[in-house]
């Protein structure tokens, strides 16, 4: 073989050669970038998970201290209730008694607000049928007019916090 067809037969494999490269090459920077867009998504999801579990563990944390702040609102719930008399006061002490009246239930309603502003809300109980997950039973009455389990009497509001009982409400239950 002369000189020139060895060149050329050189060349050849040599296109040959390359190309083969080439596709290699260009099938691993397609796996390259897939596994790479798959890491990406991967940690996308991971981050998007860790803020919401953070967020959980967050609002999970402030249930102990709206725990201790239930009762407060509970003593509050009782004197809102009462009913003071004032036929022994002048026009003057009346009007004195309803503005203190009036301050004790904005504190009740700023309280009421920072439960609603920490996702803590409360549990529906007056009227409706008796759920064991929500409420608890403190006595059963029996009234005619009312259908069995269905709810009479409110002892206690109960409260829930992102979706779960945070304390089930305490009522009285028709038999």
């Amino acid at each position: 073989m002369s000189h020139e067809k060895k060149e050329a037969k050189k060349d050849d494999i040599d296109k040959d050669d390359l190309g083969k490269k080439l596709e290699e090459c260009e099938k691993l920077k397609d796996e390259y970038l897939a596994g790479w867009q798959r890491a990406r998504a991967d940690f996308l999801n991971y981050k998007k998970d860790e803020l919401e579990r953070i967020e959980s563990l967050i609002s999970f944390a402030n249930t102990g201290l709206m725990l201790k702040i239930l009762p407060i609102l509970d003593n509050f719930e009782l004197a809102a209730r009462q009913n003071f008399p004032s036929e022994n006061l002048s026009g003057q002490e009346k009007k004195e008694k309803e503005r203190i009246i009036q301050g004790f239930l904005q504190i009740k309603t700023q309280l009421e607000n920072l439960l609603k502003s920490q996702g803590i809300e409360e549990i529906v109980s007056l009227g409706q049928k008796f759920d064991p997950k929500l409420h608890e039973v403190v006595e059963e009455i029996e009234a005619d007019d009312k259908e069995p389990g269905i709810i009479i009497e409110e002892i206690q509001k109960g409260y829930m916090c992102v979706g779960q009982v945070l304390r089930p409400a305490k009522v009285k239950i028709n038999k």
